[in-house]
């Protein structure tokens, strides 16, 4: 790699990044490539050299966040519950906002857009992911049950958003326990939550 092309990579990446916090902190609509520029300390001629438009920045900042979830070699059920157990990570943090594609989705309404095209297939990625460890679990209706899990966790990010009570991040995981339970999966026995004494 050049200097030069290095320097254009990091750039990219600081136009990036600096993108995904204002987009994602204060709304797509909120934020216009002059208000990032500013930021960056470029001009908004350097960064239409490296994203010909705004809908092109935006599209880059969804794929960018757009990461795949790796299936590993903990037990099928463990992964689908740890999921909810991230959820509740993610609610702890204070500048939780939602999910940024279906933030994109809501803020641009425009069905064309490349933002839904991303959404659609990160939610599918999602949802895939759960498929496949339902299958190892030799679940029946895999592709059902996946779309109810999946559901669970979007049910779960907008509960967050109008309740801010990360809590719900355990109930969903209640409502995914009892699903696995009711689909024949046999799941290990929680631990019972230790109760402090009053002295």
């Amino acid at each position: 790699m050049t200097e030069r092309t290095a320097a254009k990579a990091a750039m990219r990446e600081k136009i990036l990044a600096t993108a995904d916090r204002l987009f994602y902190g204060r709304g797509i609509r909120a934020v216009g490539v002059d208000t990032i520029a500013e930021e960056i300390g470029i001009s908004k001629r350097t960064l239409y050299n490296h994203f010909p438009s705004k809908d092109a920045l935006v599209a880059a900042y969804l794929e960018r966040r757009f990461n795949k979830l790796p299936i590993t070699d903990q037990p099928p059920a463990a992964q689908i519950l740890g999921t909810f157990d991230r959820l509740a990570r993610m609610f702890a943090d204070r500048g939780f906002r939602g999910c940024p594609f279906v933030n994109a989705v809501a803020e641009i309404g425009e069905s064309g857009h490349t933002a839904n095209r991303i959404a659609v297939e990160f939610k599918e990625q999602r949802r895939l992911w759960f498929r496949e460890l339902l299958q190892r679990l030799d679940v029946p209706d895999a592709e059902s049950l996946s779309m109810q899990l999946q559901m669970l966790v979007d049910g779960a990010i907008a509960t967050m958003l109008v309740r801010r009570d990360p809590k719900v991040a355990d109930a969903a995981k209640d409502a995914a326990r009892a699903l696995l339970v009711a689909a024949g999966v046999r799941l290990p026995k929680q631990a019972p939550v230790a109760r402090s004494r009053r002295h």
